[in-house]
């Protein structure tokens, strides 16, 4: 009876795989949502991540809503003093009607103060492979949630919550305390008018004010 080797060689060719992308695919887009109360830093972070692109040689645009002029008519400006050029838009639509298709980043602050188009704008822009960083208020001066922030950060793939200083005790502050009598939600103001609050010391429309600290 014979016997079998203990080992075998195969010798095969060598096995070639090509990938081919399609001419017709697209990087995927995403959305960033810096979000938080006033004087919590969102307008300096958003600045900051379209300074980086900018130095990365990414094609940038960036949009303002035309009802927040406090700063500058055609620049991003944190409370800070950072500033950035900025296109100011009255709506959604215009904003859409403005971008340029080459454009790779778009940055969009004071998203609050946009209509409810602006949610499927952006998530249209990121579906076109455009990287969306928005930033605005989360929350009202009742502390109810600002759309349309909430609907942002739930199609948003990152989400970034700043935080302020409460005017009143040094804590992380994470409400805007408005300081002058109106049931309005929109009066566009900086300090004089709002001021930063902890949950401790915040004090929605209703409820009684504390006594200043001396």
């Amino acid at each position: 009876m014979g016997r079998f080797p203990s080992t075998f060689h195969l010798h095969l060719p060598p096995l070639k795989i090509r990938l081919t992308l399609s001419p017709h695919t697209k990087q995927p887009g995403w959305i960033e949502v810096i979000c938080g109360s006033m004087f919590s830093g969102k307008s300096e972070e958003l600045i900051r991540r379209l300074r980086r692109a900018i130095i990365a040689r990414q094609r940038v645009q960036t949009f303002k809503p035309r009802v927040d002029s406090r700063y500058s008519q055609g620049e991003i400006v944190s409370h800070s003093e950072m500033r950035l050029p900025s296109e100011t838009v009255e709506s959604s639509e215009e904003l859409m009607a403005k971008l340029d298709p080459e454009t790779e980043v778009v940055g969009v602050d004071e998203v609050q103060f946009f209509d409810a188009g602006v949610v499927a704008a952006c998530d249209r822009m990121a579906n076109q492979g455009k990287r969306v960083i928005v930033a605005g208020l989360d929350k009202d001066f009742r502390g109810h949630p600002f759309e349309p922030i909430p609907s942002l950060m739930a199609i948003a793939e990152d989400v970034t919550k700043t935080r302020a200083i409460c005017m009143r005790c040094g804590s992380p502050a994470n409400y805007t305390q408005r300081l002058v009598e109106s049931e309005e939600r929109v009066i566009v103001g900086a300090q004089g008018l709002y001021e930063a609050r902890c949950r401790l010391h915040f004090e929605p429309p209703g409820k009684e004010r504390h006594a200043s600290p001396a």
